[in-house]
């Protein structure tokens, strides 16, 4: 048997950190009341960079997600790797589809949503695992090239609401959302994942150089695509317009997006794995614990901040002090929280839980 390898606690900080960037652009978006007449958004900086946390977040999420299914994948020969992976898959798309079913404000049951996308991309980890490192970043780079021509096949708008997002009636149903047309489907969000994977086998191996070259290509990769729609003038609906548009909103995301986001998250993670080096973080710290409960901070947020604010009063209600008073609020129980709950191994939580279903075989 191969020694257990060092867990990176700065990684499971970085989960905690991206878990805590979505949460807070959603609370400051599902409770504040929005602008007082005669301003606008940017009359208010706090609650812009609460809505600007989630470029960082998410894309983070992804890539972490990928990284520890590489990891977890870190010797090819282990009995049972391939069911581990395929149960963990489904595990995290059932837990999927309890927070469709727990927000019916926001998600239809057939929703493709961050954890979908994380369960059907580990549940296709046996095929990723199998393929070598350059296959991987080329995988991520189909997956980018393929999306602007679903995109375009599907004849999606250019700017997607709630209520198409979820739509399940439309030709292909499900299948649809999961490919294309709902907030993180696979095309393009499996390439941070695909990525992600690359990179947790680069982590292994005491590179982090690489992360840093692929993050500067993505990042001119996704610049370059949009002077191009510049210089050529391109518009809705040629491909090259959906490929490499910038804009505010990113449903459905333009693959300039993408790049342009997963490019400084490699930066990101390499730098905190060069600085873990020299100062490595214990795994009492509060944000390392928080990491390790960010898929429960993650799957509650959403009923407890946009389902039962409605009841409550405060949905779209509350002015900018008091909302940023609860996601400060909400912040500090979940670190305290977090810290409390490591004291007898998180049990209870969505991450035992994955545990126990998935890395257990029926039996043992």
């Amino acid at each position: 048997m191969n020694p257990p390898r060092h867990r990176h606690a700065i990684l499971d900080a970085l989960r905690g950190l991206a878990v805590l960037a979505m949460i807070h652009q959603h609370v400051g978006i599902w409770l504040w009341r929005g602008p007082d007449q005669g301003k606008t958004n940017f009359d208010y900086p706090g609650l812009v960079a609460l809505n600007v946390c989630v470029v960082m977040g998410l894309p983070l999420f992804f890539a972490l997600s990928g990284i520890g299914t590489a990891m977890l994948a870190r010797d090819p020969s282990r009995p049972g790797l391939d069911a581990q992976l395929v149960r963990r898959g489904l595990v995290l798309l059932g837990f999927g589809l309890v927070v469709n079913l727990a927000t019916p404000s926001w998600f239809s049951w057939g929703s493709f949503f961050a954890l979908h996308l994380m369960g059907l991309s580990i549940a296709l980890a046996p095929i990723w695992r199998r393929l070598p490192d350059n296959a991987l970043l080329l995988a991520a780079a189909v997956v980018l090239v393929a999306t602007p021509f679903a995109q375009a096949w599907l004849e999606l708008p250019s700017e997607m609401t709630n209520s198409e997002m979820r739509d399940t009636t439309q030709p292909g149903g499900v299948l649809r959302l999961a490919l294309a047309a709902s907030q993180y489907s696979m095309l393009p969000w499996s390439a941070p994942f695909l990525a992600g994977m690359w990179a947790g086998r680069m982590i292994e191996r005491g590179r982090l150089r690489p992360l840093v070259v692929v993050g500067a290509a993505l990042v001119l990769f996704g610049a370059l695509g949009h002077l191009a729609v510049l210089v050529t003038g391109a518009d809705d609906p040629d491909v090259l317009w959906r490929a490499f548009r910038i804009k505010v909103g990113w449903f459905p995301a333009p693959i300039s997006i993408v790049t342009l986001l997963l490019g400084p998250t490699l930066w990101t993670i390499a730098a905190a794995l060069y600085l873990e080096r020299r100062r490595p973080l214990t795994d009492d710290h509060m944000l390392v614990t928080l990491g390790r409960v960010s898929l429960t901070v993650f799957m509650l947020h959403a009923p407890l901040f946009r389902e039962l604010s409605r009841p409550l009063g405060i949905w779209s209600a509350l002015d900018p002090t008091a909302t940023l008073a609860v996601v400060v609020g909400f912040t500090i129980v979940c670190l305290v929280l977090a810290r409390l709950w490591s004291r007898i191994g998180f049990r209870g939580g969505a991450e035992w839980l994955l545990r126990k279903l998935a890395d257990r075989p029926r039996g043992s």
